[in-house]
Protein backbone atom coordinates (compact mmCIF):
# COMPACT_ATOMS: atom_id res chain seq x y z
CA UNK A 1 0.00 0.00 0.00
CA UNK A 2 1.45 3.66 -0.97
CA UNK A 3 2.29 5.92 2.11
CA UNK A 4 -0.22 8.56 2.54
CA UNK A 5 0.04 11.91 3.54
CA UNK A 6 -1.27 11.22 6.89
CA UNK A 7 0.89 7.93 7.37
CA UNK A 8 4.42 10.36 6.06
CA UNK A 9 3.05 12.63 8.95
CA UNK A 10 2.93 10.59 11.87
CA UNK A 11 6.39 9.09 10.45
CA UNK A 12 8.02 12.45 10.47
CA UNK A 13 6.57 13.00 13.91
CA UNK A 14 8.28 10.05 15.36
CA UNK A 15 11.25 11.14 13.05
CA UNK A 16 11.05 14.28 15.81
CA UNK A 17 10.74 12.07 19.00
CA UNK A 18 7.13 12.97 19.23
CA UNK A 19 5.74 10.14 21.47
CA UNK A 20 2.36 11.55 22.64
CA UNK A 21 -0.15 13.71 20.84
CA UNK A 22 -3.24 15.09 22.19
CA UNK A 23 -6.33 15.13 20.73
CA UNK A 24 -10.29 14.25 20.24
CA UNK A 25 -11.42 12.77 17.34
CA UNK A 26 -13.35 13.99 14.67
CA UNK A 27 -14.19 13.45 10.34
CA UNK A 28 -11.91 16.77 9.69
CA UNK A 29 -9.23 14.40 10.79
CA UNK A 30 -10.62 10.97 9.43
CA UNK A 31 -7.51 10.67 7.01
CA UNK A 32 -4.79 10.75 9.92
CA UNK A 33 -7.01 8.67 12.61
CA UNK A 34 -6.93 5.92 9.95
CA UNK A 35 -3.10 6.64 8.91
CA UNK A 36 -2.87 6.45 13.18
CA UNK A 37 -4.78 2.60 13.17
CA UNK A 38 -2.33 1.68 9.95
CA UNK A 39 0.86 2.92 12.82
CA UNK A 40 0.00 1.19 15.91
CA UNK A 41 -0.77 4.18 17.40
CA UNK A 42 2.80 5.64 17.27
CA UNK A 43 2.96 8.53 18.31
CA UNK A 44 0.54 7.24 20.93
CA UNK A 45 -3.08 8.79 20.90
CA UNK A 46 -4.37 10.42 24.04
CA UNK A 47 -8.01 10.95 23.75
CA UNK A 48 -9.24 14.10 25.56
CA UNK A 49 -12.56 14.88 26.47
CA UNK A 50 -12.79 18.04 24.94
CA UNK A 51 -10.50 19.81 22.20
CA UNK A 52 -9.79 22.28 24.86
CA UNK A 53 -8.70 19.81 27.30
CA UNK A 54 -6.29 18.21 24.40
CA UNK A 55 -4.86 21.59 24.21
CA UNK A 56 -4.25 21.86 27.57
CA UNK A 57 -2.61 18.75 28.01
CA UNK A 58 -0.27 18.89 25.45
CA UNK A 59 0.76 22.49 27.49
CA UNK A 60 0.97 20.65 30.83
CA UNK A 61 2.93 18.16 28.62
CA UNK A 62 5.45 20.64 27.24
CA UNK A 63 5.52 22.79 30.33
CA UNK A 64 6.91 19.52 32.39
CA UNK A 65 8.95 17.55 30.04
CA UNK A 66 10.59 20.56 28.00
CA UNK A 67 9.82 19.06 24.68
CA UNK A 68 7.26 20.15 22.02
CA UNK A 69 3.44 19.59 22.91
CA UNK A 70 1.43 17.93 20.14
CA UNK A 71 -2.20 18.45 19.67
CA UNK A 72 -4.45 18.02 16.96
CA UNK A 73 -8.54 18.95 16.70
CA UNK A 74 -10.66 18.25 13.24
CA UNK A 75 -11.87 21.56 11.34
CA UNK A 76 -14.40 23.90 12.12
CA UNK A 77 -15.52 23.64 15.74
CA UNK A 78 -12.76 21.13 17.04
CA UNK A 79 -10.02 24.17 15.71
CA UNK A 80 -12.03 26.39 17.61
CA UNK A 81 -11.82 24.91 20.99
CA UNK A 82 -8.03 24.35 20.71
CA UNK A 83 -7.84 28.03 21.26
CA UNK A 84 -7.99 28.63 25.18
CA UNK A 85 -5.06 25.97 25.47
CA UNK A 86 -2.82 27.54 22.56
CA UNK A 87 -3.42 30.44 24.01
CA UNK A 88 -1.96 29.68 27.03
CA UNK A 89 1.07 28.10 25.72
CA UNK A 90 1.44 30.97 23.03
CA UNK A 91 1.17 33.88 26.33
CA UNK A 92 3.73 31.24 28.92
CA UNK A 93 6.19 30.70 26.24
CA UNK A 94 5.34 27.11 25.47
CA UNK A 95 6.18 25.02 22.30
CA UNK A 96 3.35 23.61 21.24
CA UNK A 97 2.40 22.31 17.42
CA UNK A 98 -1.28 22.53 16.67
CA UNK A 99 -2.40 19.77 13.82
CA UNK A 100 -5.73 20.97 12.39
CA UNK A 101 -7.97 19.10 9.72
CA UNK A 102 -10.17 21.61 7.34
CA UNK A 103 -12.95 21.01 5.21
CA UNK A 104 -11.87 19.10 1.57
CA UNK A 105 -10.13 21.80 -0.72
CA UNK A 106 -12.76 21.19 -3.26
CA UNK A 107 -15.44 22.61 -1.56
CA UNK A 108 -12.97 25.47 0.42
CA UNK A 109 -15.18 28.90 0.08
CA UNK A 110 -18.67 26.93 -0.89
CA UNK A 111 -19.97 28.11 2.31
CA UNK A 112 -19.84 24.29 3.06
CA UNK A 113 -20.42 22.30 6.63
CA UNK A 114 -18.24 23.32 9.34
CA UNK A 115 -15.86 25.53 6.82
CA UNK A 116 -14.20 27.78 8.88
CA UNK A 117 -11.43 30.02 7.76
CA UNK A 118 -9.09 28.82 9.80
CA UNK A 119 -5.86 30.59 8.71
CA UNK A 120 -7.25 33.54 9.53
CA UNK A 121 -8.71 31.94 12.85
CA UNK A 122 -5.09 31.00 13.68
CA UNK A 123 -3.40 34.04 12.71
CA UNK A 124 -2.88 35.27 15.84
CA UNK A 125 -2.33 32.49 17.73
CA UNK A 126 -0.23 30.70 15.69
CA UNK A 127 1.16 34.16 14.40
CA UNK A 128 4.70 33.20 14.26
CA UNK A 129 4.06 29.70 11.83
CA UNK A 130 0.91 28.59 10.09
CA UNK A 131 0.21 27.22 7.12
CA UNK A 132 -2.35 24.92 4.70
CA UNK A 133 -1.03 22.26 3.34
CA UNK A 134 -2.13 22.03 -0.22
CA UNK A 135 -0.19 19.26 -2.13
CA UNK A 136 2.05 16.28 -0.46
CA UNK A 137 5.53 17.71 -1.77
CA UNK A 138 4.32 20.99 0.70
CA UNK A 139 4.39 18.74 3.86
CA UNK A 140 7.63 18.11 4.88
CA UNK A 141 9.36 21.64 5.28
CA UNK A 142 6.09 22.88 6.66
CA UNK A 143 5.93 20.05 9.41
CA UNK A 144 10.15 20.63 10.08
CA UNK A 145 9.53 24.54 10.13
CA UNK A 146 6.43 23.92 12.40
CA UNK A 147 8.70 22.13 14.92
CA UNK A 148 11.47 24.30 14.31
CA UNK A 149 9.86 27.82 14.93
CA UNK A 150 7.93 26.04 18.30
CA UNK A 151 11.52 25.14 19.52
CA UNK A 152 13.44 28.16 19.18
CA UNK A 153 11.04 30.97 19.71
CA UNK A 154 8.29 29.51 22.54
CA UNK A 155 5.59 29.37 20.97
CA UNK A 156 2.53 27.88 19.37
CA UNK A 157 2.64 26.76 15.12
CA UNK A 158 -0.14 25.22 13.40
CA UNK A 159 -0.89 23.01 10.79
CA UNK A 160 -3.54 22.87 8.61
CA UNK A 161 -4.45 20.03 6.69
CA UNK A 162 -7.41 19.67 4.35
CA UNK A 163 -9.12 16.02 4.33
CA UNK A 164 -8.30 14.98 1.28
CA UNK A 165 -5.06 16.06 1.57
CA UNK A 166 -4.69 14.03 4.32
CA UNK A 167 -5.36 10.91 1.55
CA UNK A 168 -3.39 11.87 -1.50
CA UNK A 169 -0.33 9.78 -1.64
CA UNK A 170 3.04 10.88 -0.48
CA UNK A 171 5.61 12.23 -2.74
CA UNK A 172 8.70 13.97 -1.42
CA UNK A 173 9.61 16.89 -2.46
CA UNK A 174 11.90 16.66 -5.95
CA UNK A 175 15.25 18.47 -6.62
CA UNK A 176 13.20 20.56 -8.57
CA UNK A 177 12.20 24.42 -9.70
CA UNK A 178 9.82 25.77 -6.32
CA UNK A 179 10.55 22.65 -4.70
CA UNK A 180 11.58 23.32 -1.15
CA UNK A 181 12.93 20.08 -0.08
CA UNK A 182 13.67 19.66 4.16
CA UNK A 183 16.20 17.81 6.84
CA UNK A 184 15.19 17.07 10.54
CA UNK A 185 16.43 18.66 13.38
CA UNK A 186 18.57 21.71 15.11
CA UNK A 187 21.15 22.85 17.12
CA UNK A 188 20.55 24.46 20.53
CA UNK A 189 22.89 27.69 20.45
CA UNK A 190 23.84 30.34 23.58
CA UNK A 191 23.34 34.06 23.44
CA UNK A 192 25.44 35.84 25.81
CA UNK A 193 25.61 39.61 25.83
CA UNK A 194 28.60 41.70 24.70
CA UNK A 195 31.53 42.47 27.17
CA UNK A 196 30.50 45.98 27.05
CA UNK A 197 27.44 45.32 28.42
CA UNK A 198 28.38 42.94 30.91
CA UNK A 199 30.58 45.23 32.59
CA UNK A 200 28.01 48.12 32.45
CA UNK A 201 25.78 45.63 34.36
CA UNK A 202 28.23 44.78 36.76
CA UNK A 203 28.87 48.97 37.43
CA UNK A 204 25.41 49.04 38.22
CA UNK A 205 25.10 45.63 40.58
CA UNK A 206 28.54 46.91 42.36
CA UNK A 207 27.27 50.26 43.16
CA UNK A 208 24.29 48.75 45.23
CA UNK A 209 23.66 48.42 48.59
CA UNK A 210 20.82 47.11 48.86
CA UNK A 211 20.12 44.73 45.54
CA UNK A 212 17.22 42.49 45.15
CA UNK A 213 16.95 39.82 42.38
CA UNK A 214 13.34 39.18 40.48
CA UNK A 215 13.54 35.24 38.49
CA UNK A 216 11.15 33.61 36.43
CA UNK A 217 10.98 30.89 34.04
CA UNK A 218 13.74 32.05 32.10
CA UNK A 219 15.97 31.58 35.00
CA UNK A 220 15.08 27.52 35.38
CA UNK A 221 18.36 26.16 33.63
CA UNK A 222 20.91 28.81 36.19
CA UNK A 223 20.33 27.86 39.83
CA UNK A 224 23.48 27.19 40.73
CA UNK A 225 24.62 30.89 39.03
CA UNK A 226 21.44 32.26 40.62
CA UNK A 227 22.42 30.99 43.56
CA UNK A 228 26.07 32.29 43.65
CA UNK A 229 25.22 35.71 42.49
CA UNK A 230 22.49 36.25 45.28
CA UNK A 231 25.39 35.44 47.58
CA UNK A 232 28.37 37.68 46.15
CA UNK A 233 25.25 39.93 46.02
CA UNK A 234 24.19 39.90 49.62
CA UNK A 235 20.79 40.01 47.54
CA UNK A 236 17.30 38.56 48.57
CA UNK A 237 15.23 36.71 45.38
CA UNK A 238 11.64 37.06 44.85
CA UNK A 239 9.97 34.88 42.48
CA UNK A 240 7.23 35.23 39.44
CA UNK A 241 4.40 32.71 39.31
CA UNK A 242 5.75 30.89 36.55
CA UNK A 243 8.98 30.76 38.31
CA UNK A 244 7.62 29.57 41.60
CA UNK A 245 9.74 26.37 41.33
CA UNK A 246 13.47 27.88 39.90
CA UNK A 247 14.52 28.24 43.82
CA UNK A 248 14.04 26.86 46.82
CA UNK A 249 11.93 28.53 49.24
CA UNK A 250 14.10 26.63 51.81
CA UNK A 251 17.07 29.14 51.36
CA UNK A 252 16.84 31.60 53.97
CA UNK A 253 17.32 34.79 51.21
CA UNK A 254 14.48 33.55 49.18
CA UNK A 255 11.20 35.83 49.87
CA UNK A 256 8.58 34.39 47.81
CA UNK A 257 6.11 34.36 45.50
CA UNK A 258 5.51 38.57 43.73
CA UNK A 259 2.52 40.19 43.05
CA UNK A 260 -0.79 40.59 43.71
CA UNK A 261 -1.06 36.71 44.56
CA UNK A 262 2.73 37.09 46.55
CA UNK A 263 4.54 37.56 49.69
CA UNK A 264 4.55 40.53 52.11
CA UNK A 265 9.08 40.12 52.61
CA UNK A 266 9.00 39.92 48.19
CA UNK A 267 6.99 43.58 48.52
CA UNK A 268 8.76 45.15 51.32
CA UNK A 269 12.23 44.02 49.28
CA UNK A 270 11.23 45.66 46.13
CA UNK A 271 10.00 48.67 48.20
CA UNK A 272 13.31 49.24 49.85
CA UNK A 273 15.69 48.14 47.40
CA UNK A 274 18.03 50.40 45.53
CA UNK A 275 18.81 47.93 42.58
CA UNK A 276 17.22 45.30 40.57
CA UNK A 277 18.10 42.17 38.81
CA UNK A 278 15.59 40.58 36.70
CA UNK A 279 15.82 37.23 35.41
CA UNK A 280 14.47 35.29 33.01
CA UNK A 281 11.05 37.08 33.77
CA UNK A 282 8.49 39.04 32.30
CA UNK A 283 6.93 40.18 35.79
CA UNK A 284 3.81 42.09 34.56
CA UNK A 285 3.08 44.40 37.85
CA UNK A 286 4.98 47.18 37.92
CA UNK A 287 3.63 48.37 41.24
CA UNK A 288 5.15 45.66 42.63
CA UNK A 289 8.64 46.91 41.46
CA UNK A 290 10.69 49.33 42.87
CA UNK A 291 9.13 53.01 42.77
CA UNK A 292 10.26 54.80 39.47
CA UNK A 293 13.53 56.38 40.10
CA UNK A 294 14.29 54.68 42.95
CA UNK A 295 16.56 51.67 41.98
CA UNK A 296 18.63 51.16 39.29
CA UNK A 297 17.83 48.19 37.06
CA UNK A 298 19.04 45.28 34.96
CA UNK A 299 17.18 43.01 32.65
CA UNK A 300 18.76 39.64 31.86
CA UNK A 301 16.51 37.72 29.02
CA UNK A 302 16.85 35.45 25.92
CA UNK A 303 14.49 37.61 23.97
CA UNK A 304 14.58 40.52 22.54
CA UNK A 305 11.21 41.45 22.02
CA UNK A 306 10.43 41.28 25.56
CA UNK A 307 13.52 43.08 27.05
CA UNK A 308 13.38 46.77 28.55
CA UNK A 309 9.90 45.98 29.60
CA UNK A 310 8.25 46.76 33.10
CA UNK A 311 10.66 49.25 34.39
CA UNK A 312 13.00 51.58 33.35
CA UNK A 313 15.94 49.28 33.20
CA UNK A 314 19.40 50.53 32.40
CA UNK A 315 21.26 47.80 31.04
CA UNK A 316 19.09 45.55 29.09
CA UNK A 317 21.09 42.39 28.11
CA UNK A 318 19.81 39.61 25.64
CA UNK A 319 20.70 36.24 26.35
CA UNK A 320 21.04 32.74 28.07
CA UNK A 321 20.57 33.29 31.85
CA UNK A 322 23.17 30.72 32.89
CA UNK A 323 25.51 31.68 29.72
CA UNK A 324 24.94 35.59 30.47
CA UNK A 325 25.28 35.07 34.56
CA UNK A 326 28.37 33.03 34.41
CA UNK A 327 30.02 35.92 31.98
CA UNK A 328 28.99 38.67 35.12
CA UNK A 329 30.18 36.58 37.92
CA UNK A 330 33.70 37.26 37.73
CA UNK A 331 32.98 41.01 37.22
CA UNK A 332 31.15 41.22 40.21
CA UNK A 333 32.28 42.20 43.88
CA UNK A 334 31.11 40.36 47.01
CA UNK A 335 29.66 42.81 49.49
CA UNK A 336 30.78 42.89 52.76
CA UNK A 337 27.88 44.39 54.53
CA UNK A 338 25.33 41.71 54.91
CA UNK A 339 23.09 44.08 56.98
CA UNK A 340 20.42 44.26 53.76
CA UNK A 341 20.53 40.53 53.74
CA UNK A 342 20.12 40.34 57.34
CA UNK A 343 16.82 42.19 57.34
CA UNK A 344 15.37 40.10 54.15
CA UNK A 345 15.72 36.94 56.24
CA UNK A 346 14.56 38.39 58.96
CA UNK A 347 11.72 39.02 57.15
CA UNK A 348 11.24 35.66 55.54
CA UNK A 349 11.11 33.69 58.65
CA UNK A 350 8.35 36.43 60.31
CA UNK A 351 6.78 35.70 57.22
CA UNK A 352 6.39 31.74 57.87
CA UNK A 353 4.99 32.51 61.25
CA UNK A 354 2.52 34.53 59.54
CA UNK A 355 1.53 32.19 56.83
CA UNK A 356 1.09 29.37 60.01
CA UNK A 357 -0.39 31.33 62.05
CA UNK A 358 -3.08 32.40 59.51
CA UNK A 359 -3.51 28.68 58.46
CA UNK A 360 -4.76 28.49 62.39
CA UNK A 361 -7.32 30.70 62.26
CA UNK A 362 -11.13 29.12 62.72
CA UNK A 363 -13.37 28.93 59.78
CA UNK A 364 -16.66 27.78 58.73
CA UNK A 365 -15.84 24.62 58.17
CA UNK A 366 -12.46 24.62 57.07
CA UNK A 367 -9.58 27.56 56.35
CA UNK A 368 -8.71 27.31 52.81
CA UNK A 369 -5.20 28.41 53.95
CA UNK A 370 -5.06 25.74 56.15
CA UNK A 371 -5.75 23.34 53.45
CA UNK A 372 -2.75 24.24 51.89
CA UNK A 373 -0.30 24.96 54.45
CA UNK A 374 -0.69 21.07 56.12
CA UNK A 375 -0.05 19.93 52.44
CA UNK A 376 3.32 21.79 52.22
CA UNK A 377 5.33 19.21 53.97
CA UNK A 378 3.85 16.50 53.40
CA UNK A 379 4.69 16.95 49.61
CA UNK A 380 7.44 14.47 47.99
CA UNK A 381 10.48 15.76 47.40
CA UNK A 382 9.75 15.23 43.55
CA UNK A 383 6.12 15.85 43.50
CA UNK A 384 4.47 18.08 40.49
CA UNK A 385 1.90 20.57 41.36
CA UNK A 386 -0.70 22.04 39.06
CA UNK A 387 -3.03 24.58 39.81
CA UNK A 388 -5.60 26.75 38.40
CA UNK A 389 -6.71 30.41 38.23
CA UNK A 390 -9.26 31.59 41.45
CA UNK A 391 -8.45 31.72 44.75
CA UNK A 392 -6.70 28.41 45.02
CA UNK A 393 -3.93 30.23 43.11
CA UNK A 394 -3.83 32.79 46.38
CA UNK A 395 -2.72 29.77 48.50
CA UNK A 396 -0.43 28.08 46.11
CA UNK A 397 1.58 31.06 45.76
CA UNK A 398 1.81 31.86 49.20
CA UNK A 399 1.85 28.51 51.47
CA UNK A 400 3.25 25.60 49.49
CA UNK A 401 7.28 25.77 49.43
CA UNK A 402 9.17 24.26 46.90
CA UNK A 403 12.34 22.35 47.68
CA UNK A 404 14.30 18.94 46.07
CA UNK A 405 13.22 18.52 42.62
CA UNK A 406 9.62 19.36 42.67
CA UNK A 407 8.15 21.40 39.72
CA UNK A 408 5.30 23.57 39.63
CA UNK A 409 3.10 25.22 37.26
CA UNK A 410 -0.17 27.26 36.38
CA UNK A 411 -1.34 29.78 33.75
CA UNK A 412 0.55 32.20 34.60
CA UNK A 413 -0.32 34.90 31.69
CA UNK A 414 -3.77 34.25 30.21
CA UNK A 415 -4.82 33.46 33.84
CA UNK A 416 -7.46 30.87 32.03
CA UNK A 417 -9.49 28.70 34.45
CA UNK A 418 -9.52 25.16 33.29
CA UNK A 419 -5.88 23.77 32.79
CA UNK A 420 -5.19 22.40 36.34
CA UNK A 421 -6.88 19.33 35.88
CA UNK A 422 -5.37 18.57 31.98
CA UNK A 423 -2.32 19.99 33.42
CA UNK A 424 -1.66 17.68 35.40
CA UNK A 425 -2.49 14.52 32.69
CA UNK A 426 0.07 16.31 30.69
CA UNK A 427 2.47 16.08 33.55
CA UNK A 428 1.80 12.42 34.32
CA UNK A 429 2.58 11.43 30.72
CA UNK A 430 5.53 13.69 30.98
CA UNK A 431 6.91 11.78 34.35
CA UNK A 432 4.55 8.37 34.72
CA UNK A 433 6.81 7.60 37.62
CA UNK A 434 5.98 11.14 40.01
CA UNK A 435 3.55 11.84 41.81
CA UNK A 436 1.27 14.56 40.50
CA UNK A 437 -0.89 17.43 42.70
CA UNK A 438 -3.61 19.09 40.49
CA UNK A 439 -4.72 21.35 43.26
CA UNK A 440 -8.24 23.25 41.78
CA UNK A 441 -11.73 25.19 42.86
CA UNK A 442 -14.70 24.05 42.34
CA UNK A 443 -15.45 26.56 39.46
CA UNK A 444 -12.92 24.82 37.59
CA UNK A 445 -13.91 21.49 38.44
CA UNK A 446 -17.37 22.13 36.91
CA UNK A 447 -15.67 24.19 33.88
CA UNK A 448 -14.01 20.84 32.40
CA UNK A 449 -12.33 19.21 35.89
CA UNK A 450 -15.26 17.01 35.97
CA UNK A 451 -14.50 16.02 32.48
CA UNK A 452 -11.04 15.39 33.21
CA UNK A 453 -11.58 12.98 35.78
CA UNK A 454 -12.40 10.77 33.32
CA UNK A 455 -9.92 10.48 31.13
CA UNK A 456 -7.35 10.44 34.35
CA UNK A 457 -9.62 7.54 35.37
CA UNK A 458 -9.17 5.93 31.37
CA UNK A 459 -5.07 6.23 31.85
CA UNK A 460 -4.25 5.99 35.25
CA UNK A 461 -3.06 2.31 35.38
CA UNK A 462 -0.66 2.81 32.57
CA UNK A 463 1.34 5.30 34.68
CA UNK A 464 4.14 3.71 37.06
CA UNK A 465 3.32 5.78 39.67
CA UNK A 466 -0.36 6.27 39.91
CA UNK A 467 -0.71 8.61 42.39
CA UNK A 468 -2.54 11.88 41.28
CA UNK A 469 -3.89 13.52 43.87
CA UNK A 470 -6.54 16.00 43.15
CA UNK A 471 -7.33 18.69 46.09
CA UNK A 472 -10.58 20.70 45.68
CA UNK A 473 -11.92 23.32 47.95
CA UNK A 474 -15.36 23.55 47.84
CA UNK A 475 -16.72 27.21 48.90
CA UNK A 476 -20.17 27.44 46.99
CA UNK A 477 -18.29 30.37 45.35
CA UNK A 478 -16.92 31.40 42.87
CA UNK A 479 -14.36 33.03 44.82
CA UNK A 480 -11.95 35.21 43.33
CA UNK A 481 -14.26 37.12 41.11
CA UNK A 482 -16.23 37.64 44.10
CA UNK A 483 -13.22 39.43 46.14
CA UNK A 484 -12.57 41.34 42.49
CA UNK A 485 -16.02 42.83 42.52
CA UNK A 486 -15.92 43.71 46.48
CA UNK A 487 -11.92 45.46 46.28
CA UNK A 488 -12.26 46.34 42.74
CA UNK A 489 -15.32 47.44 41.79
CA UNK A 490 -17.12 48.23 45.67
CA UNK A 491 -19.44 46.38 44.53
CA UNK A 492 -21.67 43.35 47.06
CA UNK A 493 -21.41 39.72 45.93
CA UNK A 494 -23.74 39.23 42.85
CA UNK A 495 -25.63 35.94 43.99
CA UNK A 496 -26.46 34.92 39.91
CA UNK A 497 -23.15 34.85 38.79
CA UNK A 498 -21.31 33.42 42.18
CA UNK A 499 -22.93 30.81 43.93
CA UNK A 500 -22.01 27.43 42.23
CA UNK A 501 -24.52 24.19 42.47
CA UNK A 502 -23.57 21.75 44.70
CA UNK A 503 -21.57 18.74 43.82
CA UNK A 504 -20.18 15.69 44.83
CA UNK A 505 -16.60 15.88 44.29
CA UNK A 506 -15.43 12.97 46.05
CA UNK A 507 -18.65 10.95 45.62
CA UNK A 508 -17.94 11.20 41.50
CA UNK A 509 -14.56 10.02 41.59
CA UNK A 510 -15.78 6.73 43.29
CA UNK A 511 -18.44 6.72 40.88
CA UNK A 512 -15.61 6.29 38.63
CA UNK A 513 -13.36 3.75 40.50
CA UNK A 514 -10.99 6.11 41.62
CA UNK A 515 -10.65 7.45 45.63
CA UNK A 516 -12.68 9.96 46.74
CA UNK A 517 -12.75 11.33 50.07
CA UNK A 518 -14.47 14.50 52.08
CA UNK A 519 -13.27 17.00 54.57
CA UNK A 520 -15.20 19.17 56.48
CA UNK A 521 -13.66 18.86 59.75
CA UNK A 522 -10.01 21.08 60.58
CA UNK A 523 -8.44 18.13 62.52
CA UNK A 524 -9.21 15.79 59.21
CA UNK A 525 -6.64 17.87 57.21
CA UNK A 526 -3.24 16.33 57.39
CA UNK A 527 -4.29 12.65 57.98
CA UNK A 528 -6.65 12.79 54.90
CA UNK A 529 -3.64 14.20 52.88
CA UNK A 530 -1.59 11.45 53.90
CA UNK A 531 -4.11 8.95 53.25
CA UNK A 532 -4.93 10.23 49.47
CA UNK A 533 -0.74 10.46 49.05
CA UNK A 534 -0.61 6.89 50.40
CA UNK A 535 -3.23 5.68 47.55
CA UNK A 536 -2.81 2.76 44.82
CA UNK A 537 -4.95 5.20 42.84
CA UNK A 538 -5.36 8.35 41.49
CA UNK A 539 -7.73 10.08 44.37
CA UNK A 540 -9.97 13.08 44.84
CA UNK A 541 -9.78 15.22 48.21
CA UNK A 542 -12.81 17.25 48.43
CA UNK A 543 -12.29 20.35 51.22
CA UNK A 544 -15.40 22.02 52.44
CA UNK A 545 -14.03 25.85 52.66
CA UNK A 546 -14.93 28.85 53.92
CA UNK A 547 -15.45 31.34 50.93
CA UNK A 548 -15.33 34.18 53.08
CA UNK A 549 -11.34 33.78 54.15
CA UNK A 550 -9.80 36.98 51.99
CA UNK A 551 -6.73 36.35 50.17
CA UNK A 552 -5.24 39.26 51.34
CA UNK A 553 -2.79 40.88 48.91
CA UNK A 554 0.81 42.04 50.10
CA UNK A 555 0.05 45.30 50.90
CA UNK A 556 -3.61 46.60 50.81
CA UNK A 557 -3.90 50.27 49.34
CA UNK A 558 -6.28 52.29 50.74
CA UNK A 559 -8.52 52.62 47.56
CA UNK A 560 -8.89 48.45 47.87
CA UNK A 561 -10.01 49.16 51.65
CA UNK A 562 -12.65 51.73 50.81
CA UNK A 563 -14.09 49.29 48.17
CA UNK A 564 -14.35 46.10 49.88
CA UNK A 565 -16.15 48.42 52.87
CA UNK A 566 -18.55 49.69 50.63
CA UNK A 567 -19.43 46.56 48.96
CA UNK A 568 -20.08 45.41 52.70
CA UNK A 569 -22.11 48.39 53.24
CA UNK A 570 -24.32 47.89 50.01
CA UNK A 571 -25.46 44.93 51.33
CA UNK A 572 -22.72 41.76 50.62
CA UNK A 573 -24.79 38.68 51.53
CA UNK A 574 -21.76 37.44 53.35
CA UNK A 575 -20.58 40.77 55.24
CA UNK A 576 -20.56 39.86 59.06
CA UNK A 577 -18.54 36.64 57.69
CA UNK A 578 -15.92 38.50 55.75
CA UNK A 579 -15.76 41.44 58.52
CA UNK A 580 -15.00 38.79 60.69
CA UNK A 581 -12.21 36.34 58.67
CA UNK A 582 -10.57 39.18 57.71
CA UNK A 583 -9.58 40.89 60.45
CA UNK A 584 -8.85 37.51 61.93
CA UNK A 585 -7.08 37.12 58.67
CA UNK A 586 -4.46 40.38 58.91
CA UNK A 587 -4.36 40.29 62.64
CA UNK A 588 -2.17 37.46 62.27
CA UNK A 589 0.79 39.49 60.67
CA UNK A 590 0.63 41.69 64.08
CA UNK A 591 0.18 38.84 66.84
CA UNK A 592 3.78 38.09 68.74
CA UNK A 593 5.58 35.31 66.83
CA UNK A 594 6.70 32.27 68.50
CA UNK A 595 10.26 31.77 68.78
CA UNK A 596 10.87 28.34 68.68
CA UNK A 597 9.29 28.24 64.66
CA UNK A 598 11.37 28.69 62.05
Amino acid sequence: MAEKVSDYLLRRLREWDVDRVFSYAGDGINGLLSAWQRAEDEPRFIQARHEELAAFEAVGYAKFSGRVGVCAATGGPGAVHLLNGLYDAKLDHVPVVAIVGQQGSTSLGGAYQQEVDLHSLYKDVAGDYVQTVTTPEQLPNVLDRAMRTAIARRTVTALIIPGDVQEMEYTAPSHAFKMVPSSLGMSASTVVPEADELRHAAEVLNSGNKVAIMIGQGARGAVPEVTEIAEVLGAGVAKALLGKDVLSDDLPYVTGVSGLMGTRPSWEMMRDCDTLLMIGANFPYSQFLPEFGKARAVQIDIDPTLIGMRYPFEVNLVGDARATLRELLPMLRRKDDRSWRASIEAGVRQWWDTMEQRAQVEADPVNPERVFHELSPLLPDDAIMTTDAGSVANWYGRHLRIRGTMRCSLSGTLATMGPGMPYATGAKWAHPDRPVFALVGDGAMQMNGISELITIAHYWREWADPRLVIGVLNNGDLNQVTWELRAMAGSPQFIPSQRLPDFDYAGYAELLGLRGMKVDEPGDITSTWQRAIESDRPCLVEFVTDPAVPPIPPEANWEQIQNVSQALLRGDPEAWSVVKEGVKSKAQEYLPKRSDRR
